[in-house]
């Protein structure tokens, strides 16, 4: 009796603590109602009520179009191995809402989430007493919880992704050892500008007076608009292309596959130079180490299903679009075959340049819309592709297409399939092909 007691006990424990996640999932969920709401006042006042706590630690800050989150992996990566605790706050998650929050890569646990929002609603609600525009976004919820995490966990650094653009983002609140812009191109234009250089100067907020600024390989309009900011708060500049040049042979070498990610290990390797005489210090070789060991799912990612090659690329945007031409490019010329491509998008301007692409390089395109209410749908994504190339394309559903985590319906024995486009689609074929990684959070991804 004494074990049945027990072992109710341990259910009833388990139960509640799943409840309580679900409970605190839901409070989350709600706050989707706000919406983006751009500018740092509203973050600034709740960083006040917690008594700073993002600057407790060093920080590198990341903007970008493309690359922000891979080259934020990478600095993660050759901090760690240098024997640093690290931070690492990225955005949406793939598949886990705990995935955006990690301290040496540990996910943010469910338990740390509930204590986290137990902690952070009654500071939210008093702010929400100075006007029904004061009250936390969802987004803000979730940096206030990675500052304090990485405080609380003493981290030894603190990598910090931008949510979008940069001058407005919740997370330029922080003074940053060196400020990252890893590329700039067209992506939310509703937001952030309908230009490049609007677009640019966006993500210029992020410089800080007097602190660096590592830029990546920008459009030249763009990279203008960058030192004339930066020139404007006194911050030096350090660019990839006069370091590293215009060779790709020149470029460091990195776990992840393909030329633009050489440009972001660039990147990242000229920040950790920049730090060389701090307490962030790394050396050469640990650099190196560091670059061959990142892990960042869903970047031109080698996997296998039914002893099939599959590929997994989030290239969502015009500038995506281009580096996966590359890819394709290369893998027809690796394989001699066209691959099936599997890919779902969100909204028109991007569908019309990735399906462009997808479109010249596939032996057949299935169309699967991902479970988001600013996905492209099926006639939306059709629209898009000129008549001559749609007896290409193929409605389905990633249910049809993966009935198991073991089996992929489309294709012949010695096709490689690839899934592109949205990164909320490649979240959703995770939890369907890797089920160690939990059932999917896609309710909180899409802010």
């Amino acid at each position: 009796m004494k074990v049945e007691r027990s072992t109710l006990g341990v259910e009833s424990s388990v139960l509640s603590a799943s409840s309580a996640y679900a409970s605190g999932a839901e409070y989350l969920y709600s706050l989707k109602s706000i919406g983006v709401r751009f500018g740092i006042d509203r973050m600034q006042h709740l960083v006040d009520a917690l008594g700073h706590p993002e600057r407790n630690y060093p920080v590198i800050h990341i903007a970008g179009t493309n690359g922000k989150g891979s080259v934020s992996a990478m600095l993660e990566s050759i901090f760690r191995a240098a024997g640093y605790r690290t931070g690492l706050y990225t955005s949406p998650h793939l598949v886990r809402l705990g995935e955006r929050v990690q301290v040496d890569r540990a996910l943010l646990t469910e338990a740390e989430i509930v204590g986290y929002i137990e902690e952070l609603r009654p500071v939210a609600q008093r702010m929400a007493e100075r006007g029904p525009d004061e009250h936390p976004t969802f987004f803000e919820f979730m940096t206030a919880m990675a500052f304090l995490q990485f405080q609380r966990r003493q981290v030894d650094v603190a990598v910090i992704e931008v949510g979008m653009g940069g001058r407005l983002d919740a997370t330029n609140v922080i003074q940053p050892e060196v400020s990252v812009i890893t590329s700039i191109g067209l992506d939310h234009l509703e937001f952030l500008g309908d230009n490049v250089a609007k677009i640019a100067r966006e993500k210029a907020g992020i410089i800080k007076v007097g602190r660096p600024v590592v830029i990546g390989r920008l459009p030249a309009e763009a990279e203008q608009v960058i030192r004339e900011v930066a020139r404007e708060r006194h911050a030096p500049v350090y660019s990839v292309r006069e370091v590293f040049g215009e060779n790709l042979a020149d470029y460091p070498q990195t776990s992840l596959e393909g030329d633009y990610q050489r440009w972001n290990a660039a990147t990242a390797v000229l920040v950790v130079r920049l730090l060389a005489n701090s307490r962030l210090a790394c050396d050469e070789a640990t650099i190196a180490r560091g670059l061959r060991q990142v892990i960042w799912p869903g970047r031109w990612q080698r996997t296998e299903i039914g002893g099939r090659p599959l590929i997994l690329d989030a290239s969502h945007n015009p500038e995506g679009a281009q580096v996966l031409e590359n890819n394709l490019h290369k893998l027809v010329a690796a394989t001699g075959r066209k691959p099936v491509i599997i890919t779902g998008i969100l909204g028109e301007f991007r569908a019309r340049a990735l399906l462009d692409v997808v479109c010249r390089y596939a032996k057949e395109v299935y169309l699967v819309p991902p479970h988001m209410e600013r996905a492209s749908t099926y006639e939306e994504l059709e629209a898009v592709v000129p008549p001559e190339s749609r007896a290409l394309l193929r409605r389905a559903t990633l249910e049809q297409i993966f009935p198991d985590a073991r089996t992929c319906t489309v294709g012949g024995k010695d096709d490689t399939i690839v899934v592109t486009g949205s990164v909320y689609l490649l979240g959703e074929l995770l939890t369907r092909i890797e089920p160690a990684r939990g059932s999917g959070e896609a309710k909180l991804q899409d802010f």
